[in-house]
């Protein structure tokens, strides 16, 4: 396979790959796209050594731990600290600087396992334990630190997963978004997070690793065509694909995909659209 000189994770073989997307795929554009299958199926993709057995055992053990929670144990602040107890408490879920350098913390069968992750992942395993036992749970995308919300917005209970669960004032809520953007917290961000864009920020997150490990492009390439196959995706991912493909040696894939990128933006940015052919060309002559 000749991946000696890189470590694990190893991608899957073409055919599986070519099966999980189309799964991945269909389920993005399903009427109501299931989280943690997307996520699991992310993780497929990007991990060869998650089978279907494996991701079969991913999904029970969210059953599992959503059978652990109390049946109704009442109002927002009740879910919250319920979620807390099971997850950050009992199971020990939760996050560490260090967590940013690990692939795995971006992967939802690796965070079941190790019980540690990036945010928005400690979330997911926090939304989908919940939502089985029932919760008003839903996803928060604050910017730079994604986090969960029980109930309406009048009576609203932010959690951090990140954190073990903590619960957040309204006040904490300000200082992460104070920290991560430097701009006032905007009401409309506490408003609940659909499923395809926490795919798509999980996405961008594996993106961001893979960009800060030049010899990791393998990952970054997977991570960008799933991305593509996410109904109104940004246009911009055709042309991060074409470099990938280019600094991947596969010139005139990429030449390709960069004249794609370029057309669909000539409309609008003409010296941009442009620029962009004069890539694809001289990824082309790299040919000779």
């Amino acid at each position: 396979m000749g991946h000696s000189y890189l470590p694990p994770p190893y991608p899957p073989s073409p055919e599986r790959s070519a099966e999980l997307r189309e799964r991945f795929a269909e389920e993005a554009r399903s009427e109501r796209p299931d989280l943690s299958a997307l996520c699991l199926l992310i993780g497929a993709d990007v991990d060869g050594s998650l089978d279907e057995t494996g991701i079969d055992a991913a999904q029970l053990e969210l059953d599992r731990l959503a059978g652990e929670l109390p049946y109704r144990p009442g109002g927002p602040i009740a879910w919250a600290e319920a979620v807390r107890r099971l997850l950050g408490t009992r199971h020990g879920f939760h996050g560490t600087p260090a967590d940013y350098q690990r692939l795995e913390s971006s992967l939802l069968h690796a965070v079941l396992r190790r019980r540690r992750g990036l945010p928005i992942l400690l979330s997911v395993v926090w939304l989908e334990v919940a939502r089985r036992a029932g919760a008003p749970v839903y996803g928060v995308a604050l910017p730079g630190h994604f986090v969960v919300g029980f109930g309406e917005a009048l009576e609203q209970v932010l959690a951090d997963p990140f954190d073990g669960g903590r619960t957040l004032t309204g006040a904490d809520a300000e200082l992460l978004v104070a920290g991560a953007t430097g701009a006032p917290l905007d009401p409309a961000m506490l408003e609940p997070a659909a499923p395809l864009e926490v795919v798509q920020r999980i996405l961008n997150n594996i993106r961001a690793w893979a960009a800060a490990r030049p010899e990791r492009s393998d990952v970054a390439l997977r991570a960008v065509e799933l991305a593509l196959l996410v109904p109104s995706h940004p246009a911009r991912l055709r042309y991060e694909r074409g470099q990938l493909l280019v600094q991947r040696g596969e010139f005139v894939a990429g030449a390709e995909e960069l004249d794609t990128y370029a057309d669909l933006i000539e409309v609008v940015d003409e010296p941009a659209a442009h620029k962009v052919r004069r890539q694809a060309h001289s990824a082309r002559s790299m040919l000779n």
